[in-house]
């Protein structure tokens, strides 16, 4: 029934509506709300309208199945090879298709299909190989972006084989966290050849020194990812370079004379197939018979012995701890000491050797420069540091803030920046009533026109001023000699304004501050110095706590003791 009607409405219709109704049609179909019947009936109605040759039919049907993973696998293996434009729909994301299916895609699909297989996110390594023995650079670098696909490193080593000259599937392979040390390594075997024979097309060199320029590059890049492989890595890195046949003898010199020994230990352990423990207890005595032996088990020249065995030895030297060089000292003495021990040998098969060592010994030698300098400038570094802190030196005053720490060193003359940098205390209004009071109280104190007094702050200056530790509130009375300013100002004025002071104090400050002072009066007793606190909104409780703080205990006492003889006679 729903076949006839189907058929029957889209018969005469346009494309558009031929196209609304499949994928109307193909989403009843996957919701699962169709009986037997018509489930059996509408999957018939989708497998004839493969045959529609309007695309934008076929594309409705592969935009619907193309993430269902109930999609009538014969529709959907249809559509992926159907025009590249509906397959890429139904290959990059659909579930029903198998390793099986997506294996033939990428076998007879154009480039557009294939990297749409490459991007899909469950890829597995049966299709990332195929992928990498058939697909174009594009492709290609369509996998290795794919950060979700599983790749063998055989499919990498390939990929890097066919396509390795192209920089952007480089940076995409380099930029993958899963790549083995060996597709690493032939990366970089890969740039140094091209750089060699970029070297070569320009006449910088010819093709005998780029080869060899393009070796020792190679040989280093293997050393540097040993150094960084561990253990597994770098049992894996040194079977892929015998392998490819770069497990060399001058790799193996190149190792030792350049203190690489576990590569070495590796190195030989792969060659003569004796365990690694075995071989660097033999190492570790290069004279010995066994030394000698594995030597020649691994393959190794007979006229590298004298060289390695002299470079050993200063090795063990250093290692007994017997003192001397470390580093790249170290490995220019082992390299001067094989020069020695090569000077029996016939000049005529020992020049290539010789030369070989004299490079050696020329990198060896620039690695110690670089790491003299760096020490010599973090020395000199921290000498300039410890002068600064010794020797401190405030800055000078410009209009200027600077922007950089250049600017900072000009200011400072090549001195320092100074230790403790005063900022201003932020300021506020205080409320009228205590700027009031305290113009009141300085009125009352004013002292005759020949003695010279520090005025107090006016109403529009900074409020409350941090007193000093000996002024503060709890702070023991400490007896100095009065200074002349204040010896010649009249008691008269000073007990008046210490009366008003008084007379506006609560009862529960007065005890308040008694109590404090008493708690703190003992002999041990000394003033507390800490970090003012943000006045709060209250300035002329503050006002009058700093005053009272201001005012002689005696005084208090005698005042209060007046007070309570008021209160008893009324």
């Amino acid at each position: 029934m729903i076949l006839r009607q189907f058929l029957t409405l889209t018969q005469h219709a346009s494309a558009e509506r031929r196209a609304e109704a499949a994928g109307t049609l193909a989403q009843a179909y996957l919701d699962g709300s169709l009986g037997p019947d018509a489930a059996w009936e509408a999957k018939t109605a989708l497998l004839a309208l493969l045959d529609d040759p309007a695309l934008a039919v076929r594309r409705a049907l592969a935009v619907a199945c193309a993430d269902a993973a109930g999609a009538p696998r014969p529709l959907v293996v249809a559509l992926a090879s159907d025009h590249p434009e509906i397959a890429c729909c139904v290959l990059a994301r659909s579930p029903v298709l198998m390793d099986a299916d997506l294996v033939d895609c990428v076998a007879i699909g154009c480039e557009t299909t294939r990297s749409a297989v490459a991007s899909r996110p469950d890829l597995s390594k049966p299709v990332a190989a195929a992928l990498a023995e058939v697909a174009g650079l594009p492709s290609l670098t369509a996998l290795a972006k794919n950060p979700l696909a599983s790749i063998g490193t055989a499919a990498f080593l390939r990929m890097v084989e066919r396509h390795g000259e192209d920089a952007e599937l480089r940076r995409a392979l380099l930029a993958r966290h899963d790549l083995a040390i060996e597709v690493r390594h032939a990366v970089v075997a890969l740039l140094a050849e091209q750089l060699a024979r970029a070297g070569q097309d320009e006449g910088w060199m010819n093709s005998e020194r780029g080869a060899r320029v393009a070796r020792e590059a190679r040989d280093s890049a293997a050393l540097a990812l040993g150094d960084e492989a561990g253990e597994t890595g770098l049992a894996r890195l040194v079977a892929h370079l015998r392998v490819q046949e770069q497990l060399t003898a001058g790799l193996i010199l190149r190792a030792i004379l350049s203190l690489r020994l576990p590569f070495a230990e590796a190195a030989l352990s792969e060659l003569s197939g004796l365990s690694r423990a075995r071989v660097a207890g033999l190492m570790f005595e290069p004279y010995s018979a066994g030394f000698i032996a594995l030597h020649r088990r691994a393959g190794l020249p007979a006229l590298l012995l004298p060289g390695i065995q002299a470079a050993l030895t200063v090795w063990r030297e250093a290692a007994d701890g017997r003192g001397g060089p470390s580093g790249p000292r170290l490995a220019r003495s082992m390299i001067e000491a094989a020069l020695t021990a090569c000077e029996t040998l016939p000049v005529a098969e020992a020049r290539g050797l010789v030369a070989l060592l004299s490079r050696f010994e020329a990198e060896a030698a620039r690695d110690e420069a670089r790491l003299f300098a760096q020490e010599q400038i973090e020395a000199h570094a921290r000498d300039e540091a410890a002068r600064l802190l010794a020797a401190p030196e405030a800055l000078p005053v410009t209009d200027t803030w600077p922007e950089t720490m250049a600017d900072v060193w000009d200011l400072a003359g090549g001195s320092t920046l100074p230790e403790v940098i005063e900022l201003p205390a932020p300021a506020f209004e205080p409320a009228p009533e205590v700027a009031d009071s305290v113009v009141a109280v300085g009125e009352m104190s004013e002292p005759e026109p020949s003695v010279s007094e520090p005025a107090l702050p006016d109403a529009g200056a900074a409020w409350p001023l941090a007193p000093r530790p000996e002024e503060r509130l709890g702070a023991p009375v400490v007896v100095q000699a009065p200074s002349r300013t204040t010896a010649e100002v009249p008691s008269t004025l000073t007990a008046e304004a210490t009366e008003t002071l008084l007379a506006g104090l609560s009862e529960a400050l007065m005890a308040s501050v008694l109590s404090v002072r008493s708690g703190l009066a003992g002999p041990e007793a000394a003033p507390e110095v800490r970090p003012e606190p943000k006045p709060a909104a209250r300035p002329r409780e503050i006002a009058l706590a700093v005053a009272a703080g201001m005012i002689p205990q005696d005084l208090v006492l005698s005042y209060r003791a007046d007070r309570r003889r008021e209160r008893l006679a009324a």
